[in-house]
């Protein structure tokens, strides 16, 4: 598996655990995709209720607090497929 999932997994578990309800995915160019529901973070490609796209450094630049994900969505860097009411509950837990 790809260290940088691992990465996402271990960051992103303690914050969606209990946090969403649903499932959303974040696809992660040039590296895969991250699952995330109600138990936390895991590897996976499956249909999600929202699915959140953009590069490892986009990414990692949410969760730092450097790029605000509402800004990237405008400006392209984040796309967005699905429930845009699950979007804006995935970018909170992401920015928390």
């Amino acid at each position: 598996m790809d260290s940088v999932i691992n990465d996402y997994i271990a960051n992103l578990t303690p914050k969606a655990k209990g946090q969403i309800r649903g499932t959303a995915k974040l696809e992660i160019t040039d590296h895969g995709s991250v699952m995330l529901d109600e138990t936390g973070a895991s590897v996976g490609n499956d249909p999600a209720d929202v699915v959140l796209s953009a590069s490892d450094e986009v990414f990692r630049n949410i969760l730092s607090g450097a790029q605000n994900p509402i800004t990237a969505y405008m400006s392209g860097k984040l796309k967005v497929e699905g429930n845009v009411q699950r979007a804006l509950k995935v970018s909170a837990i992401l920015t928390a």
